[in-house]
């Protein structure tokens, strides 16, 4: 390690033992319950409705429809099954193709597997990490053909079935821009929300752009179920069909078990809606509270010449995953290194979708962002306990 590389990963680490007062090691995002989580958790084990039925499911669908300003939202066992649920419901199916990025968490590849389509990875924008308008309108200019039922890869004879943004950290991609791409394609977008609740772009909730999204509730994220994610639609229609095929699609009945397509056993139970319900009331005290680690960071940062990642124009950001750049690969892995040796949690970014071995034979393009990205970013604590 470099004595300019040392020196700067040992002022972080002192910088963020003085913001985060811990006993020994600092972790990246510990869930913070500071409400009515046990109350609400003590209220579902009284009341024996602990499983998938419950007045905390539907507690939560309705705020979460509340705080999105969307129509519908249906809570799920976990975001990789709101988005595997969405993708269906969009219309994906096998042997299609789906456009997204390779800079992602491996959920969002793993849920058009599922469904037996092929992604298709393209590269992100470096101010917001994530999927590019840019990189779609070049790849669909060069291979994409509008037919009667959709749009097709003219050089594979695929059918284009969706394009799945993810919002890297919380911060908001340029959603509308690439919106106004798929449309002229006739591609819906299903938006992996997992990382952004309370998050927005000019104004309007992530979530909530395309006509159906995927959020997580995992135990890392701004507000936790234990696990949990939630389906969000503008479109009632699509909001009946996502319950009814994540309730194992059983046809409502007194006493019969009678289903009427193959469904999903992916329900949230209301003992997770409990906790989950209580994180949402405290959620504009949690963002307060990663906003305020964020300025304190901005003002530490500064003097020791480490660039923390800003979000990008236009958008209101949840502080979700706080990073710094690294000016290359050796420096980024010296930093990690040292840190995680000094009691203070820090991750990479995700290794590159196209390098994983399940991936490796889907389309690319250039990734020269996403490579960029892949060899400097690191993730810092992001705590809301400050």
């Amino acid at each position: 390690m470099s004595d300019t590389v040392y020196s700067k990963a040992k002022e972080f680490v002192t910088a963020v033992k003085d913001l985060i007062p811990a006993e020994s090691f600092i972790p990246l995002h510990p869930p913070v319950f500071n409400g009515k989580e046990k109350e609400y958790l003590i209220e579902t084990v009284d009341s024996t409705f602990v499983s998938s039925v419950g007045p905390f499911v539907d507690k939560v669908e309705t705020q979460l429809a509340s705080l999105t300003g969307c129509k519908k939202a249906v809570a799920v066992v976990n975001g990789t099954a709101a988005l595997h649920t969405a993708l269906k419901l969009a219309g994906v199916m096998r042997e299609t193709e789906v456009i997204t990025q390779s800079l992602t968490f491996i959920a969002t590849a793993n849920a058009i597997s599922y469904l037996g389509a092929l992604p298709v990875f393209l590269d992100v924008d470096l101010d917001t990490m994530g999927l590019s308008p840019s990189s779609v309108r070049a790849f669909l200019e060069e291979f994409g053909e509008i037919r009667e039922d959709g749009c097709y890869n003219k050089s594979t004879g695929r059918r284009i079935s969706a394009c799945v943004p993810m919002h890297t950290f919380g911060f908001m991609t340029r959603i509308e821009e690439l919106i106004r791409v798929c449309r002229e394609y006739n591609i819906p977008v299903v938006e992996d929300a997992a990382e952004a609740l309370g998050s927005s772009y000019r104004g309007k909730p992530a979530g909530s752009f395309g006509e159906i999204s995927a959020l997580s509730f995992n135990g890392n994220k701004v507000v936790t179920a234990g696990g949990g994610g939630a389906i969000l639609t503008t479109n009632d229609e699509l909001g009946s069909k996502a319950k009814h095929i994540t309730t194992t699609a059983k046809v409502p009945h007194r006493w019969e078990y009678r289903h009427d397509e193959i469904g999903f056993n992916y329900r949230m139970p209301n003992v997770n809606a409990a906790l989950l319900s209580a994180q949402l009331e405290s959620l504009d005290d949690i963002l307060k509270h990663k906003k305020q680690l964020f300025s304190a960071y901005v003002s530490s940062f500064e003097a020791m010449g480490l660039k923390l990642n800003q979000p990008p124009a236009e958008s209101e950001w949840n502080y979700w995953l706080m990073s710094v750049e690294l000016n290359s690969f050796e420096e980024r892995n010296a930093f990690l290194e040292y840190t995680n040796s000094n009691g203070v949690m820090t991750r990479p970014i995700w290794e590159l979708m196209h390098r994983m071995p399940m991936f490796e034979h889907c389309y690319k393009d250039d990734q020269k962002n996403s490579e960029y990205l892949e060899a400097r970013i690191v993730n810092i604590p992001s705590n809301a306990r400050v």
